[in-house]
């Protein structure tokens, strides 16, 4: 059975047949009903109560084996323990737990699932205790009605919001199926908004945005995100959302000129091909067709004029298979048959997103002009992808020995994403700090991949920066971060990581002595996207450690000097200018000249004495422009501001991981990297360029022997000046 996207669940679905007729004397479901409830009574096992034959009806098509008994006991225990109680709309209490039991259902949930939801508001609001629940239906049913209960505001005050939230995340770690219940008591209570107060439709439908409906992404459940989605939007933009509709049903209901006729020649071709699929077209809901008219408007069409509504905006085709091979298979004839649109084409089935989602996609021009897109994928993929977590089954107990395949063995009860809101929510005692990082983190709409070069795979959300993904690895390799490489080239910290990108995460080695690392500055806070990140820089810079005393030759750039000194005696200038006493004195970038260097001077504005290598072509086009040379001398005792800096040259024959030696060689030696250039490959043949910082100048020679013993390194040279120059 199929539940289409955007159908209000605790509505009938339809099952379709594929065009096979029923066979003479065959029992239609009606009568099966009457057989079914005769045979129970034959057995002498009590009948369900009238008002669970809907929800059992649809719970054996995804449960055959179902125990019935249980879940009419758990009916009786909840229609005894709210009898009296009435919601807003006046209805009978025992309608909400009900119409969330149904709703769970036919997301195909079990049965200890619909056990929990029928008394999931037991606890919170009757009599009833969480002990009377165990003993009654056993502690895993007690577990998910606990979790889902909320805290009294006699208790937490403003915070009970907030610490529900927490006390359900918490629990959704252990039984992601406490969230699930969680996600359809929403589903229900938006359906029922409207008896609300106006200002209490605002707020459940502002934190149902931002917090319930992420995590029914994150979960997978897009046929419950997508109706909770457009309550929250008639809700929130009651205007923009009537338009839409307007627009939905005025093209519903003039006939299909565009979807069905292709999705009828798709079918054909796929037949001729031998390919066996199921292709029907999927209306867009509302939500999802006001995105795509924003952009359309965004975009000026011929006349310059913001573009309308086109008949491939309300709908996109699904093709559905029965083997992985098949999804590659259409796509083949499609992109043969029809042009395929550069880079809409993704294949979420060799790379699933994060929360188990897989399909093909792709869009393809029609010989009208008109661009459709088509989605392709697996029965079995079309069950995750509208139910997510549910459509894997029950968690499996704690401590199960798992015999599936390495590949199939994701745990839906704690998928990337919650494992990290479990790390971080304990180290928020604060509810207002844990809400608001909780909506920061949930604000993100997809999550990305990132590896490392040591094979180590991290999951982080979109818009993370080299900063997240260092704390991600650890607290203590955050602090001691000084850099990052992604994708084989050395990047600010700040830099937005994109899914599969390769990252290597630069870290400063402690002293022999111990003591603690440089740690973040507070500009990285404004780096940091996940709350893990933030919340571990923030301790830092509010109580740093105790620095150790270092001993140090000389005190470094930026380091304020000993009290008493004069500035000029802070460190004494690199080099001396003959009969320019005190000038200051600049060592030129584009040849940077270290001791012992031949070096000449050559004065340039303000007062200043640019310092070239002997030799350098931009110290000779200044001697040849009539500039004066200098006699300059290095002084012993001196060294610039920054430390002594070098740019060394690399060539070598082109090979994996090469940069990754190349800077691993070059930290081995103890000198630091300012900042590195890789060129394109020419003839095998690559040439990688580093500026580095030197301890001290007798470094050097030892550096470029080092760096000329990595494999494939022909030569090492120091360039002269910058390329054309």
């Amino acid at each position: 059975m199929t539940i289409e996207a955007g159908q209000p669940l605790g509505q009938p679905t339809t099952v379709r047949q594929g065009g096979a007729r029923r066979p003479l004397g065959e029992l239609g479901l009606a009568a099966l009903g009457r057989a079914g409830r005769a045979a129970l009574l034959a057995t002498g096992r009590p009948p369900v109560p009238d008002a669970l034959e809907p929800l059992v009806r649809v719970h054996r098509r995804h449960h055959p084996q179902a125990d019935l008994g249980l879940l009419a006991r758990a009916y009786r225990l909840a229609e005894a323990s709210h009898r009296g109680q009435k919601r807003k709309s006046g209805e009978p209490y025992i309608t909400h737990p009900l119409a969330v039991t149904m709703i769970l259902a036919q997301l195909g949930a079990g049965t200890t699932t619909l056990v929990a939801s029928l008394l999931h508001d037991t606890v919170e609001d009757t009599e009833l205790t969480l002990d009377q629940v165990g003993a009654g239906f056993g502690p895993e049913v007690a577990y998910l009605v606990d979790g889902v209960t909320k805290l009294e505001k006699v208790d937490f005050g403003a915070a009970a919001e907030a610490e529900t939230f927490r006390k359900m995340l918490v629990a959704t770690g252990d039984d992601v199926r406490v969230m699930v219940i969680k996600l359809a008591d929403r589903l229900h209570n938006m359906r029922t908004i409207r008896h609300m107060k106006p200002a209490s439709q605002v707020r459940i439908a502002k934190v149902t945005r931002d917090v319930l409906i992420p995590l029914a992404e994150r979960l997978g459940i897009q046929v419950l995100k997508a109706e909770l989605e457009d309550i929250v939007f008639a809700t929130l933009h009651p205007e923009e959302h009537a338009r839409t509709r307007a627009l939905m049903t005025g093209h519903e209901a003039e006939p299909d000129t565009l979807l069905e006729p292709f999705a009828r020649q798709l079918a054909r071709q796929l037949a001729e091909g031998g390919v066996a699929a199921e292709v029907t077209v999927r209306p867009r809901h509302c939500v999802s067709l006001h995105r795509v008219l924003l952009r359309r408007a965004a975009v000026p069409g011929p006349d310059g004029r913001p573009q309308g509504p086109r008949p491939a905006d309300f709908g996109r085709l699904l093709v559905v298979v029965e083997e992985n091979a098949d999804c590659y298979a259409v796509l083949g004839e499609l992109h043969t048959c029809w042009t395929p649109l550069p880079g809409e084409f993704k294949d979420f089935v060799a790379a699933p997103k994060f929360n188990l989602y897989q399909s093909l996609h792709t869009a393809v021009a029609l010989s009208g002009g008109a661009v459709v897109e088509v989605l392709v994928r697996t029965r079995r993929m079309h069950e995750v992808a509208e139910t997510g977590v549910v459509a894997l089954g029950d968690p499996s107990p704690a401590g199960a020995v798992q015999d599936a395949d390495e590949l199939d063995r994701t745990d839906p009860a704690r998928p990337g994403w919650l494992s990290r809101l479990l790390e971080w929510q304990q180290e928020t005692p604060d509810p207002d700090a844990f809400w608001s990082a909780l909506t920061a983190d949930l604000a993100g709409d997809r999550e990305i991949t990132v590896v490392t070069e040591s094979g180590e795979t991290l999951q982080l959300r979109a818009g993370a920066t080299c900063v997240d993904a260092a704390y991600l690895l650890g607290e203590e390799t955050g602090h001691r971060c000084i850099g990052a490489r992604v994708n084989g080239r050395l990047t600010a910290l700040s830099t937005v990581l994109e899914d599969g990108d390769q990252i290597a995460v630069l870290t400063e080695t402690l002293p022999a002595g111990g003591g603690p690392p440089s740690g973040p500055a507070p500009e990285w806070l404004a780096h940091a996207r996940t709350p893990a990140a933030r919340l571990a820089i923030e301790r830092w810079l509010a109580d740093p450690p105790a620095r150790q005393p270092v001993v140090r030759t000389g005190p470094a750039g930026g380091q304020p000097a000993p009290p008493g000194r004069p500035a000029a005696e802070r460190r004494a200038a690199p080099v001396a200018v003959a009969g320019r006493p005190g000038a200051s004195v600049r060592l030129a970038r584009c040849c940077t000249p270290v001791p012992p260097d031949e070096v000449a001077g050559y004065p340039i504005r303000g007062g200043a004495v640019a310092v070239h290598r002997t030799g350098c072509p931009a110290g000779e086009r200044m001697r040849a422009d009539g500039r004066a040379e200098l006699e300059v001398r290095w002084q012993s005792e001196g060294a610039p501001a920054a430390g002594h800096r070098a740019t060394l040259r690399a060539e070598a024959l082109n090979r994996p991981r090469l940069l990754a030696d190349l800077t691993a060689a070059i930290s081995g030696a103890g000198v630091g990297i300012v900042s590195a250039e890789v060129e394109p490959p020419q003839e095998s043949r690559v040439r990688h360029t580093y500026t580095v910082e030197l301890p001290e100048p007798a470094a050097l020679p030892g550096l470029m022997r080092a760096m000329l013993k990595v494999s494939g390194v022909y030569d090492v040279s120091r360039p002269q000046a910058p390329e054309g120059s």
